[in-house]
C-alpha cells in the first residue's frame, strides 16, 4: 500500500487574517520554515498557525487540490469549511 506523502495544507496568518495555501512532502519541516520566517512568502506574515491539511497518495491529486485552493471559489470554499477555526483564531478578512 502506497503512503500518504503528499500534503496540502493552509496557514493562517494571524498579522493580516490572510490565508497561505502550500504543499510538500515533509509538513514539520515545512511548518518549521514558515514559523521561523525562512520562508519569503510568509515571512512578513508571521505570526502563522496551521489550519487545516489533507493526505494525498498522489503529487498530481495534492498539486490539483492546492491549485483549485488558490483559486477564488477555492478560496470561498476553504473559508466556508473553515468557518469556526478562522472564528476561533481572527476575525475573518472579507476579501484575499
Amino acid at each position: 500500500m502506497k503512503k500518504l506523502q503528499y500534503c496540502v495544507y493552509v496557514l493562517l496568518s494571524l498579522k493580516d487574517g490572510n490565508l497561505y495555501i502550500g504543499y510538500t512532502t515533509n509538513l514539520n519541516q515545512r511548518l518549521t520554515s514558515h514559523i521561523t520566517g525562512n520562508s519569503k512568502a510568509t515571512e512578513p506574515r508571521r505570526p502563522l498557525t496551521l489550519l487545516f491539511c489533507e493526505y494525498y497518495l498522489s503529487k498530481h491529486d495534492a498539486t490539483r487540490r492546492e491549485k483549485y485552493f488558490k483559486t477564488t471559489v477555492g478560496k470561498k470554499t476553504l473559508r466556508l469549511m473553515l468557518k469556526d477555526s478562522l472564528k476561533e483564531n481572527i476575525l475573518i478578512k472579507k476579501s484575499d
